[in-house]
């Protein structure tokens, strides 16, 4: 008897081929277009600027509450005459001294405390203490040791920016896998080699989202700041135009300064950080 499994015939069967079909349907105008966020965000604005001017009208009030084009006219012709184009680079340029220096001071604890228990001892102590203290309750503080000028105001910059930052770094170091780390370990890497090399490119998820939480706090602190301290050097910045304005009752100019406010931040946020997540980490798989 053979062992030889049975061999079965084979069957050549034809397919009927497709016609008139196609692999790939269009969406419909109304999804695509609903995909699409910028546009998303466009309709959104626009509808809070809807209900603004309506307020405004039912309001009746141009001292208390001024309509969306009296607020426009009033940021236009500030822009057109300079002033305010002015102040918001005075504000923007001071921000970025405090905040670049704020950004540095935490990762520099952030690095001392995933290298020695002291570092993250000393982290661990300074952030428990500090973090929730207010930045603007500094102020007084800040002018008594720095005076009346630039250096005040970043100290408190300084201050709203280095604590949050540095919380978000150590947890980011602290999410890294014990895998790289053993890899930068056999590499030899130490010190700020291993930092650079193996937790910042890690942990960047976490960065980036310290850096926009610090932004955040530096640029309220530094209006609530201006508004507060006033003009610093002979100058101020766009908190203090809003102040200044306010003491006129120009209220139309209080909130085109509230207005130019909000736009720095949504173009800080919508170009700065977001095509810096979509070139990292959004581009390394990093996040959906």
């Amino acid at each position: 008897m053979s062992n030889q499994p049975p061999i079965r015939p084979e069957y050549q069967r034809e397919l009927t081929p497709l016609e008139d079909f196609t692999l790939a349907t269009p969406l419909p105008l109304r999804v695509r277009l609903g995909n699409q966020t910028w546009l998303r965000k466009s309709l959104l604005l626009l509808a809070l600027v809807i209900i603004w001017e309506v307020a405004a009208r039912w309001q009746n009030n141009d001292l208390m509450f001024p309509s969306f084009w009296q607020t426009f006219t009033a940021l236009r012709e500030d822009i057109a005459s300079g002033e305010l184009p002015n102040r918001a680079w005075l504000s923007v340029s001071l921000l970025l001294k405090g905040y670049i220096l704020g950004t540095l001071l935490a990762l520099l604890f952030s690095a001392l405390a995933i290298s020695t228990r002291i570092g993250r001892d000393l982290l661990s102590t300074l952030t428990a203490m500090f973090n929730p203290l207010p930045a603007i309750a500094l102020l007084p503080l800040s002018l008594l040791w720095f005076g009346l000028g630039n250096a005040s105001l970043v100290f408190v910059i300084v201050h709203s920016v280095i604590w949050p930052m540095a919380l978000n770094t150590w947890s980011g170091f602290m999410g890294v896998s014990e895998t790289l780390k053993m890899a930068g370990r056999n590499y030899g890497l130490k010190g700020w080699r291993y930092v650079a090399w193996i937790l910042i490119p890690a942990a960047l998820p976490a960065l980036l989202s310290g850096l926009k939480i610090g932004w955040a706090f530096a640029w309220r602190t530094l209006i609530a700041a201006e508004l507060v301290f006033g003009a610093s050097s002979g100058s101020g910045g766009l908190g203090w135009y809003i102040f200044q304005n306010r003491n006129e009752m120009y209220t139309d100019r209080v909130f085109a300064g509230l207005v130019t406010v909000t736009v720095i931040g949504l173009l800080v946020e919508g170009l700065v950080f977001a095509t810096l997540e979509r070139l990292t980490i959004k581009r390394w798989g990093m996040q959906n």
